[in-house]
Parts: structure tokens; sequence; C-alpha cells
């Protein structure tokens, strides 16, 4: 079978059975098919090499082809491959609990594993739910999270999420989510964009004032990132983390982490709240814990909210199959063992500023209105009027992102996001590996593509 017509196969193969993931479909679509990965690298089935500029999807951490990986997955399956953590433990679980509770901050002691993020978020709503019963206080359901945040597609999870388009047709999700605004100092108002510590109070007061509107004896947790995701990589702007804790700690309310992209690296420590100078409650993570070589995700949470179910008879009941899967668990310790011996966290801290400065050249393409992030995580927030910061109309954004650059720039060499939930961002989040020479090759293409792109508008 030549290369072409193995190639033809695979598209056609997927047209016929595949059901992608927030993929559109239909007879003239052919996704992509990504046959091979070596580093930096991906490889489709024509055998083209791209920049893989968001680590797959912020996940793999370590690279691409880490064959300790493949083998910590196959020796763990030869001696164990599957065991549930139902009233059981396994060897690699129990080394992973301990690994993750010695880089978690403050008494972030309890892990409670999962198969991915998704299923994290959903557990800490869960958990909160559970202790604040169990510690007198049953009225205490509510959760609120930022607007545009993304915290996953369960049902639970889903009306945490912030995002309006992602929940209209699952409607009527389950009830207790409530929104604040997010800090997108690009669009703050004049009177508070132009001092980011005044941004900060003022963004984080919000959480309080919903507290109350909500009634504190209804309120259980805030759920939110450290860099938000969705909209385009919103850094938490001076002290915001800081009146956040006092927040939560004057009304009993929990604070969730959710490092689901953020943890293991992507922002510089192994957990992102150590680089914002705060101790959550609950930690929820996932992506880069294997550097996406298996699936694995978990909730860490603090011995306080542990103890209620340490008197030998209660159960928190909840759990998955798959959670903590001896093979994933395997593979996490040996990514962990990456990241020590490679300094992956020194790597990205020491050249995180050099990857801003890089993207940060972009600013004299007239679309280029803003750039923003921490770390190895970046959205770039394009624009019609860079002196207005006019967006584009839905129309403009269906023709340009979707139409012109989501394919233009994988085109051109690179795999990143192109994404309007919230206003128009092209998004980058490397594997952690990365260094100069890559952001100028990703920059370069960038430059080329989003010139033309302008042109187009």
């Amino acid at each position: 079978m030549t290369a072409t017509t193995e190639s033809t196969d695979l598209g056609a193969r997927s047209a016929a059975h595949l059901w992608g993931h927030f993929a559109r479909h239909g007879d003239a679509i052919r996704p992509p098919v990504i046959v091979r990965g070596d580093g930096m690298k991906i490889y489709d089935d024509r055998g083209r090499e791209y920049i893989d500029g968001l680590a797959g999807l912020f996940v793999v951490q370590a690279g691409h082809g880490r064959e300790e990986l493949a083998d910590a997955a196959a020796r763990q399956a030869k001696e164990l491959a599957f065991f549930p953590l139902w009233s059981y433990a396994t060897p690699s679980a129990i080394e992973l609990a301990e690994r993750l509770a010695a880089y978690a901050p403050g008494d972030l002691n309890r892990v409670f594993f999962t198969t991915g993020g998704g299923e994290a978020v959903e557990s800490a709503w869960k958990l909160a739910k559970h202790f604040f019963k169990l510690t007198g206080k049953p009225t205490k359901h509510k959760v609120i999270s930022r607007a545009v945040a993304y915290h996953g597609t369960p049902q639970g999870a889903l009306a945490i999420t912030g995002v309006p388009a992602m929940k209209s047709m699952f409607e009527p999700l389950t009830p207790g989510g409530f929104r604040v605004p997010n800090t997108n100092i690009y669009r703050a108002a004049d009177d508070l964009g132009d001092d980011p510590k005044k941004f900060g109070r003022w963004a984080a007061d919000r959480i309080a004032e919903a507290i109350e509107f909500e009634g504190p004896d209804t309120v259980a947790a805030v759920f939110l990132e450290p860099v938000q995701n969705a909209g385009g990589c919103f850094p938490p702007p001076p002290g915001y983390f800081e009146r956040v804790r006092e927040i939560c700690d004057e009304y009993d309310v929990l604070l969730v982490s959710d490092e689901v992209i953020c943890a293991f690296g992507r922002i510089g420590s192994m957990f992102a709240c150590d680089d914002f100078g705060y101790v959550p409650d609950i930690i929820t993570c996932a992506k880069g814990m294997t550097s996406g070589y298996s699936p694995i995700g978990a909730m860490i949470a603090s011995d306080r909210l542990f103890e209620p179910f340490r008197d030998g008879t209660t159960t928190f009941p909840h759990g998955y199959t798959f959670g903590g899967h001896p093979v994933s668990s395997a593979v996490a310790l040996a990514n962990l063992d990456i990241f020590e011996r490679e300094g992956l966290n020194d790597h990205v801290k020491t050249n995180a500023s050099i990857f801003r400065s890089t993207l940060e050249r972009l600013h004299d393409l007239p679309i280029v209105g803003d750039v923003r992030g921490e770390g190895y995580f970046y959205g770039i927030e394009l624009v019609k009027d860079k002196a207005t910061k006019e967006t584009f109309t839905p129309a403009e954004s269906e023709r340009i992102l979707r139409g012109f650059l989501s394919s233009a720039l994988f085109d051109a060499g690179l795999y990143c996001r192109a994404d309007d939930r919230g206003d128009p961002v092209v998004q980058l989040a490397p594997p952690l590996i990365a260094g100069t020479a890559d952001f100028d090759a990703m920059e370069q293409i960038l430059r080329s593509v989003l010139t033309e792109a302008y042109s187009l508008l």
C-alpha cells in the first residue's frame, strides 16, 4: 500500500467511524491524522512535520517519544495491569500519592485519583458538599467560578464551567453554579485597567460580593484556575489570590485551585499555586502528570477535609473504575523522575521570560491586541483595531479563526489553538523542553500567518 493510499484510507475510515471531540463533521471534512511524535515535533500520515505548540492539549510536558515512559507502562502491565482502588491499594498508586503530597503545599496530603481533569473537578465539588454535611453545615452546596472559565464537561463540572455555548445543549444543569468576573485586565474598565493591583482587588472582591448575595451559609467552594485558560490565558493580577484566600477563610468557603492545565511545570512549579503564593484547600490536576503517556487525574485535599472520613465507618461514596490505574501511576512516577532529573521546572522558570519577549515581538502586527500569560502558557488576543480594541464579529470569527487561521497555522507547520471562547485568541503551550530556537520558529510562523489573516478582514 502506498503512503498516499494509506493516508486516504485513514482519512476515510476516520470520517466513517470516529466521532471527534469538539469537532465538526461532514462529507468533505477529513481530520489530520497524527501518527508519530518526537521531542517538539509531531508527524502526520503524509510524512509532514509540525511544531507541537500546544503540547498535545497542554499535556506533553516532557516532549514526545520518551521511550522510558512507554517502558514504565510495559513493566507495570507485566507485573499488574489493573486493580481498582475500591478498598484496595496498589504499590504504584501509593507511591504516586506520596509523591504528589510531597509536592503539594500546606497540608494537602490526601490524594483521590481519577482518570482525567473533569472527573477531578467533579470529585472536588462532591467532596465539598459531603464535607460540609458531615461538619454540621448541610446547606453549603453552591460553587462560584469565573466567567468564560472552562472546568470540564461532566454534568457537575459543566455547571462550574463559565462558557455558555458549551452548556446550552445540556440544560438543565446541576444547580448551584454561579459566576463572577474573570481577570481579563485587557478588557477592564478604564479606571481599573491601568492599575493591576486595584483591578486585582476589584476582581477578588466580586467573589465576596457573590458569596454575600447567595448567602455564606449556602456557598461551599470557589473554583479558580491559577491562569485561566478559556478566553485566552488570563494571569492573576497582583494580590488577587491573597485576597481570595482571605475571603474564603472569612466565609468558610473552600478554595479549589483547578490546575488541570497549570500543574506540573506549565507555569514553573509543580503546582502553580506555589508560583502565585497561595495555599488552596483542594488542587485538581491531570494532563501533565504523565506527560500524556497514559490517562490519570487527581484531587488533592487537605488533611482538614479528610478528617471526617477517618472514623472507621464514614465513606466518600464516589469513585472511578480506572482512577489511579496502576499502569498510569507507574508512568506518572517515571514522568516525575524526568522532571527532577532534567530540571524541567527550572528550565521553564529560566526560559519563560524569553518565551514572553519572543511572543511580544508580535505586538507590531495590527491584528495583535494583547499578548498575555505566564510560564509556558500564552494567549495572543486578535483585534480588528488596536487603538479601540474592537474585536471580531461572530461572522468574522467564523471566517478568520475557523475558516483560515486553524488550518493555515497547521499548514505552515505549527500546531496550536485558534479559539473564541471569549474574545478571539491564538493559544500556545509548548512542551516544557522548548527553548529559544523553538520560540523563534513559532514566532516566525505566527507572524507570517497572522499578517495574512489581517489582510482578510
